[in-house]
């Protein structure tokens, strides 16, 4: 467990907060005000907290030293995976749970819920993946 939750934890949900004021913000603006679909509205937060999180995780919190296309595909993957599982799931599971209400309703609790397991997912992908280190030591 320990070799899982370290440091890295920490720094990676201070980032997080960041992220999250920046891109959630615009999510939200973009689907509540501007009346921006909400796929649009989730992009946009992800393209937007994604260049934020790429330099903040690289080198504040995984102190990853690598520059290489191959490590910028890679987070990329991750975020789009993530978000893609995160809030594929969370839209319908918050439909089915929330029937009663609104569709404006369960989008913005969908987007709530896609957000936080969208961190637990994007952590371990940034971490394993991403930003990996290489059994030699080196990034």
């Amino acid at each position: 467990m320990r070799k899982w939750i370290d440091a890295s934890v920490w720094k990676f949900l201070l980032v997080g907060v960041a992220n999250t004021l920046v891109g959630s913000g615009i999510m939200f603006l973009l689907y509540n005000l501007a009346r921006a679909p909400y796929w649009l509205s989730v992009c946009a937060n992800y393209v937007v907290g994604g260049v934020l999180s790429f330099f903040l995780n690289k080198y504040f919190t995984f102190q990853n030293k690598e520059r290489s296309a191959a490590q910028v595909f890679r987070f990329i993957l991750t975020v789009a995976v993530c978000a893609g599982v995160a809030y594929g799931l969370a839209k319908p599971a918050v439909r089915w749970v929330l029937a009663g209400y609104g569709t404006r309703v369960q989008e913005n609790i969908a987007m709530l819920a896609g957000m936080c397991l969208y961190t637990v997912l994007n952590y371990f992908g940034q971490r394993f993946f991403a930003f990996r280190r290489h059994p030699d030591g080196g990034d």
